[in-house]
């Protein structure tokens, strides 16, 4: 068996894109397959793996799968690496539409540059607390998709993204579903994160959903204005734009290659 895939990068954020409008492909049997294709220097190595279908709603459906297999309603990053392989393979226009688990996101792409509307966010909260051994954290909380606490920290550097990411992630109050993570610094006008990303369940070097959703936050504490630059850990920045209702994310995207799948790959 080998399934034909294309590898896409947004600001770090890594992606498996498999086009599968034919529907050849079973994704109920394959999804068992993704934490295994998502390993690193023994496989083909991803954040998520993105599934192109048919839809008699947009241009195309996608089912997005994080790399621990978990499927997700909505990724950022992930959206913009799909609309652009969906536009130069000829699936959609260069203004597009895709229907996901949260609702139908539009895109247009612009070169390696794409920008996508994100659907409204809801649940906002400001300054929460939070008890994490014994030590009261503030944060602030907003969905954009998927669920993303945001605590803004002095230094970002200084954090333990992983062992403080996990608490929080995990934590009572956000079950039973769990939450992204993201620590925040504001600096020189711009937003610098860090994000510890759930279905992951570590760090990546960029989230797109959890950039939007520092920016709202940010832009609803008077921190800054739209549109908001935000620098991820791959050092690449996305922009966020805030017009009423409507919230865009903006950034680079890299067609890293195309390639094959092989049964070795995930044995």
């Amino acid at each position: 068996m080998e399934i034909a895939f294309s590898k896409l990068s947004g600001s770090g954020n890594d992606f498996i894109i498999i086009d599968n409008l034919s529907g050849e492909l079973n994704v109920e049997d394959f999804k068992e397959k993704i934490p295994l294709i998502c390993r690193r220097r023994i496989s083909v190595g991803a954040d998520g793996v993105i599934i192109i279908e048919k839809s008699d709603r947009a241009h195309f459906r996608w089912r997005f799968f994080n790399s621990d297999g978990s499927e997700a309603e909505m990724c950022g990053n992930g959206g913009r690496c799909v609309a652009r392989f969906a536009y130069e393979k000829g699936i959609a226009p260069q203004k597009l539409a895709f229907e996901t688990l949260a609702g139908i996101i539009r895109a247009e792409v612009n070169g390696k540059s794409v920008k996508v509307e994100m659907i409204k966010p809801f649940g906002l909260k400001i300054d929460e607390k939070l008890n994490i051994d014994g030590r009261e954290l503030t944060y602030s909380f907003i969905n954009t998709g998927v669920p993303h606490v945001v605590i803004f920290v002095d230094d970002i550097e200084a954090v333990d993204v992983e062992e403080l990411g996990r608490k929080v992630r995990f934590h009572e109050a956000f079950k039973p579903s769990g939450t992204n993570v993201n620590f925040v610094s504001v600096k020189d006008g711009k937003l610098f994160i860090r994000t510890y990303e759930r279905g992951v369940e570590g760090e990546t070097l960029a989230c797109g959903t959890g950039a939007t959703a520092a920016a709202l936050i940010a832009i609803e504490k008077k921190m800054l204005s739209s549109p908001v630059t935000v620098i991820t850990r791959s050092k690449e920045a996305l922009k966020i734009y805030k017009e009423g209702e409507q919230v865009f994310l903006e950034g680079l995207t890299r067609w890293v290659y195309d390639g094959v799948l092989k049964e070795e790959s995930w044995t």
